[in-house]
């Protein structure tokens, strides 16, 4: 299954006379496949290279999108550069909703973070959602074999956590909490004031507060480092935008400019010389996961990918051969008795040769 997405956009953004180097490539989406499709909620997933093969995860859960204890986290490996896959482990939380698990390597060791609600024995209802009883876990190994139990993350209670990077010795974590850590709701429709921290560990399980990143409309950011250093970082924001963000060393000040686009589940990547940005996009056909380019301040729309409904959540790797390996959640199809299902998918990116 091959589909090409022509960007005609980013021919208004560059430069009749840049130089090829300057030029962003078209990318052709190749062998569009699913990964996990067990009539489970399979969603929110993440990628990523580590001892030579590729890692991919994702939540799932028999009773759905929203918040249950039955929820699990699931990893699955590739040894051959994501054609076929292997399962590795799976884990969950008592009483706990896991959602929404990203890897980490560092310190020698590969970690999948996680953000808990705390649901009881059943469903949370919407009206009772809380950031403050949120609380991080994480699960590592060494060698990709023996796994560790979930441990709780010290500094992360009332932090809904979500994407770490590491950078000199030194991870850090996103981390949306309430302001002052208000009794205001937060749940469905609430009024409380959410604010986004970045939270430091040198160790990986254990972290405290570095700095506030977001005042406000605190959400979903991932982190990416620069080769000097430098980070940027892009943040889901209101219906209608996302918020670009830029930090040097020791990253306790950031600026920052809204992009006029929406992005759920965004995803920051390096691409050999080129800068990714994945996530949700809002069309006029619903909501899309779409894969753009990043040019100082612009986003540069290559790829739609086949989605819609639920959707979102992208991890992507480069594979050896300089192509791209993106995976995603969706509810676009429908099963044998024309029901939604959620599933994960991947996709092979190829660059242009231009």
């Amino acid at each position: 299954m091959k589909i090409l997405f022509s960007f005609l956009s980013a021919c208004l953004l560059i430069s009749l006379s840049a130089t090829a180097e300057d030029r962003l490539p078209d990318v052709e989406v190749q062998n569009v496949r699913k990964v996990s499709h067990n009539g489970e909620h399979n969603a929110f997933t993440d990628l990523i290279r580590w001892k030579d093969k590729i890692w991919l995860t994702f939540r799932s859960c028999p009773d759905g999108h929203m918040v249950f204890p039955t929820s699990k986290v699931v990893v699955m490996s590739s040894a051959d550069e994501g054609k076929t896959w292997e399962l590795e482990h799976r884990f969950s939380v008592e009483k706990r909703d896991v959602r929404d698990p990203h890897f980490l390597a560092f310190q020698g060791k590969l970690f999948i973070y996680t953000g808990t609600w705390y649901s009881g024995e059943g469903e949370l209802p919407r009206d009772q959602y809380d950031l403050n009883k949120h609380l991080g876990y994480a699960v590592f190994t060494e060698d990709g074999q023996e796994w560790s139990e979930p441990h709780q993350l010290e500094g992360t209670y009332g932090h809904y956590i979500w994407r770490a990077a590491s950078h000199d010795g030194k991870a850090y974590l996103c981390g949306r909490r309430k302001r002052n850590y208000s009794e205001d709701e937060t749940g469905a429709g609430g009024t409380a004031i959410v604010e986004s921290a970045m939270l430091q560990s040198e160790d990986g399980l254990n972290w405290r507060f570095h700095t506030l990143f977001q005042e406000d409309r605190g959400n979903e950011t991932a982190f990416l480092f620069e080769p000097d250093g430098n980070m940027l970082s892009v943040s889901r924001s209101r219906t209608n935008i996302a918020v670009l963000g830029r930090s040097r060393p020791p990253y306790l000040e950031f600026s920052r400019v809204d992009l006029p686009e929406h992005i759920g589940g965004p995803l920051l990547a390096k691409w050999g010389p080129h800068t990714l940005v994945g996530g949700r996009r809002t069309t006029d056909k619903g909501p899309k996961t779409t894969l753009y380019w990043l040019k100082e301040n612009s986003l540069i729309p290559f790829a739609q990918l086949p989605s819609g409904g639920d959707n979102s959540y992208p991890g992507f790797v480069e594979l050896k051969d300089g192509r791209g390996l993106v995976s995603w959640y969706s509810t676009h199809e429908k099963d044998e008795k024309g029901k939604p299902y959620t599933a994960v998918y991947l996709a092979d990116l190829e660059l242009s040769k231009e």
